[in-house]
């Protein structure tokens, strides 16, 4: 893998739209590269942009950088997109890094004028599975509008050295609702379990407690994003109840008839 370069001095201009959780996990890895400007309306801006030596802007300014990457909630997606469409300026590159893209994108080419390019990445990590580093996780890259979809991938390979995969969305939200939606569905039921601590451990089991480590701060908001939001979640859940149902019938649960 090759290691990350810099861009030469006159560096592109990126503006962030969400310093939540990702979004300010994201500035540090992308300052070597852009000219970075950050709007979210959290009390604290100032001193967030202060720590990582970034500005923090209006929306108007924000949104009318070369590149935008929206690091907001999807439910609030829709709203973002309306705002920042009259400053996003022609042949501006917009990103998403939503955890579905199939309504995301579609979202996104209702709301942005129709010369923005538009890129949707989902980055299979987050700030406990990259504190260490994001080199080698991975990302899918989703193109929806535009040719840049390459120049993306290949700048997450190239410079953030990532694993970088290129998708459609609809293969993405097909794959992300077996490995998203069960993943946070087992971790969640199991916290929801309140299992106590456990002196005796074998290996597969401390497997499934690093897991529900990984994912136990994740907020309501995410978890609901990957279970609602992704058009082909629901499926996957049936089968999973479907085939717990079955797993469990022979040993007499659910008990007394009850429906699982």
């Amino acid at each position: 893998m090759s290691r990350p370069t810099p861009f030469p001095p006159d560096r592109p201009r990126l503006a962030l739209i969400g310093a939540g959780a990702f979004g300010e996990f994201c500035i540090p890895h992308l300052r070597r590269f852009f000219e970075i400007r950050v709007f979210d309306p959290r009390p604290d801006l100032d001193l967030v942009c202060e720590r990582h030596g970034v500005a923090a802007a209006d929306l108007a300014s924000a949104a009318g950088q070369d590149i935008v990457l929206l690091a907001v909630p999807f439910r609030h997606l829709r709203p973002v997109a309306r705002a920042v469409a009259p400053h996003v300026k022609p042949g501006a590159l917009v990103i998403d890094v939503c955890s579905v893209k199939v309504r995301p994108l579609a979202i996104l080419q209702e709301e942005l004028p129709a010369d923005a390019e538009i890129v949707g990445t989902h980055p299979l990590f987050g700030p406990q599975s990259g504190r260490d580093g994001i080199a080698g996780l991975r990302i899918a890259v989703c193109p929806a509008r535009g040719r840049r979809g390459a120049l993306v991938e290949r700048f997450l390979r190239r410079r953030l050295g990532l694993s970088a995969a290129r998708m459609t969305a609809e293969e993405h939200d097909r794959q992300m609702a077996y490995v998203q939606g069960l993943t946070h569905l087992i971790s969640r039921i199991v916290l929801a379990m309140d299992v106590p601590p456990l002196e005796h451990r074998t290996t597969t089991y401390a497997h499934l407690e690093s897991m529900i480590g990984m994912v136990r701060h994740d907020s309501d908001g995410l978890f609901r994003t990957i279970l609602a939001d992704n058009p082909f979640a629901g499926a996957v859940m049936q089968s999973f109840t479907n085939a717990t149902r079955d797993v469990l019938q022979p040993f007499g649960y659910p008990a007394n008839g009850s429906a699982l």
